[in-house]
Formats: C-alpha cells, sequence, structure tokens
C-alpha cells in the first residue's frame, strides 16, 4: 500500500536547527478589516457538473470567521454551500445579494467579477 504524508518539509525528515519551521508553520493568516479586504464575487461551473455556484474569493481571515460568515451567507440565500481554502462557495446565482449583504457587513471594497 501507497502512503503518503500529508506534510511537505521539502525532504526534511530532522533538523538540528534550533530555527527550523516546516511550510506549516510559517504560513500566518493575519486578519484583515473588512474594510480593507478587496472580495471577489464570481459565478463559477467548473467540475461541478454544470451546476452553478457563487463564489466568494479573497477573504484574509480565520478558518472560523470564513465558516461563520458561510453559515450566515447560506442562511440570507436560502441555500447550500460550503467553504474551503479561504473560499466560500454558495449554491446558485446569488451575486447581487451577497455583493449588497457584504457592502452591508463592511466590505465595501468587494466588486462582483
Amino acid at each position: 500500500m501507497n502512503r503518503k504524508k500529508s506534510t511537505n518539509t521539502g525532504g526534511i525528515v530532522y533538523s538540528t536547527s534550533q530555527d527550523f519551521k516546516s511550510e506549516e508553520e510559517e504560513e500566518e493568516i493575519i486578519d484583515l478589516k473588512p474594510g480593507d479586504q478587496v472580495l471577489k464575487v464570481r459565478l463559477d461551473k467548473k467540475q461541478r457538473g454544470g451546476k452553478i455556484v457563487t463564489l466568494i474569493e479573497g477573504l484574509r481571515m480565520s478558518d472560523d470567521a470564513i465558516d461563520d460568515m458561510s453559515r450566515q451567507l447560506k442562511t440570507h440565500c436560502g441555500g447550500g454551500g460550503s467553504a474551503k481554502n479561504g473560499e466560500i462557495l454558495i449554491q446558485g446565482d446569488h451575486r447581487e445579494k451577497i455583493l449588497q449583504w457584504l457592502i452591508r457587513k463592511g466590505f465595501s471594497k468587494s466588486k462582483k467579477v
């Protein structure tokens, strides 16, 4: 059976250096204020069997904040969706509704692409 490690340390198995940090440890998410973030709201149907989703990109928040925002948007739009890889997917075409909601929540630099 072929097993793969989930972490990538660039081939380094063990390091005696006190300053060594793996790529996972170096990633630090900086929460930006809503007014400083430029969010892109676009329609997407790639690799979804022709089904349309509204995709929100450019989120610079913690995973918990993204999950909370995703939950609120799904409730607001009355549909399903998910949040992964710093993006929110909402099932269906809800670009205008989501854009207005984002502007009300303080994401004034949001734009429809």
